[in-house]
């Protein structure tokens, strides 16, 4: 029981989970429509980006400007897979070269490439959705961290891979369908994914997932590397003196933000239904770090409700300020910035909790103090025994 309430955070952890898997388990299936909900699965797609950097900015220190990569990593692999199943050679029987990708055929292939036959199986593509954006984040975090390459600089770079791999997917327009991307997906091992049915129901693996992967979090937070990360956090060089591998852990955050960031760009093919070099940049990457600054990046649950409530916002305002949105979100950025350092959950830490304490607060009953009666003394009267015998003269 004490390594489950560890884990939790104590009783208001599992609060606050309960409160949002009803949330997003109950509350929001029962309330919207399918488009609204279908949108609602699409931002929590990006909350498993904010979890994970969680993880490696709020408690490990390490700011990536780069999550996007992983995101684009995962949901490309799944996309090639959703592809290939929906270019049956019957499917695309009036292309040049039945059998392959519309994209591939307008630009002249004639035959697959040898990177997407793999993605015929199903069970590698659930392999490959984790292990290629891990694999590259391993990559990145050992070329760095084991040089002590940190803070500013590590930023930096992940913009420039960012920037790389969104270059080389557009550029590549045979093999990965260009600026437009990975379009037209339609089925799913021959289930159409498309219908009403079939997005609620990819909703709520979605949203099971998310749950999932908090839990990780949460698992990996209440061990001993989840003190250590916060040790690295404020004392590096403290750390590393005790005779801790710092580059070590921080690879190893950096990779479960990654796989983190994958699973979120998988379910994102599913749900949406295509998937573009637009999620892969510079821009949609520093995007999902004021998800997690604006939740508060020292909070699992809070990255959710950040993700939620800036995508709404993006939403609301790009449909009834179209020409004001975009500085209405940065406005929306800013004051919580400034007013509002630790975020939503830095908001509920300070006044939330205050507010639930008094109103679990019994009120002190009044006691009305009545002044003492003063005390009354008597004198006792004397016996008359004893009166006449003191008055007796003795002879």
């Amino acid at each position: 029981m004490n390594a489950l309430d560890k884990l939790m955070g104590g009783r208001q952890g599992v609060i606050g989970l309960l409160i949002l898997a009803g949330l997003i388990l109950v509350v929001f299936p029962l309330t919207l429509d399918a488009f609204r909900l279908n949108m609602v699965g699409k931002y929590l797609t990006y909350a498993f980006v904010a979890v994970g950097l969680v993880l490696c900015w709020g408690y490990g220190g390490i700011l990536s400007l780069g999550q996007g990569v992983f995101f684009g990593l995962g949901g490309y692999c799944m996309a090639m897979f959703l592809k290939l199943e929906a270019s049956d050679p019957e499917s695309t029987k009036i292309q040049s070269t039945p059998g392959i990708p519309d994209f591939m055929d307008w630009n002249q292939i004639t035959e697959l490439p040898t990177l997407w036959v793999p993605f015929h199986s199903f069970s590698f593509t659930l392999v490959a959705v984790i292990a290629v954006p891990v694999i590259l984040a391993l990559v990145i975090g050992a070329a760095l961290f084991k040089r002590r390459v940190g803070d500013v600089y590590f930023s930096i770079v992940t913009q420039a891979i960012a920037l790389i791999l969104t270059v080389l997917i557009i550029g590549q327009q045979g093999l990965t369908g260009g600026v437009n991307g990975i379009t037209d997906l339609k089925t799913l091992l021959g289930w159409d994914i498309r219908g009403d049915g079939a997005k609620l129901a990819l909703y709520f693996i979605n949203a099971v997932l998310l749950l999932g992967c908090i839990l990780i979090g949460k698992f990996i937070l209440a061990s001993k590397l989840g003190r250590l990360l916060m040790a690295m956090r404020d004392k590096e060089e403290r750390v590393r003196f005790s005779g801790y591998d710092v580059a070590s852990f921080k690879v190893f955050v950096y990779c479960v933000a990654a796989g983190f960031s994958a699973i979120g760009g998988a379910m994102f093919a599913l749900q949406v239904g295509f998937m573009s070099p637009s999620f892969v940049g510079i821009v949609p990457s520093i995007e999902m770090v004021i998800f997690a600054a604006v939740g508060g990046r020292m909070s699992l649950l809070g990255a959710v409700y950040g993700s939620l409530l800036v995508n709404y916002g993006k939403t609301y305002f790009s449909e009834s300020f179209p020409e004001l949105w975009l500085y209405l979100m940065g406005g929306l950025f800013i004051a919580v910035v400034m007013y509002f350092p630790n975020g939503l959950a830095g908001l509920w830490e300070s006044h939330g909790r205050k507010w639930l304490a008094g109103l679990k607060r019994e009120p002190v009953p009044t006691v009305v103090h009545t002044p003492a009666k003063p005390a009354v003394v008597t004198a006792a009267k004397p016996d008359s025994a004893s009166v006449n015998s003191s008055l007796e003269i003795q002879p």
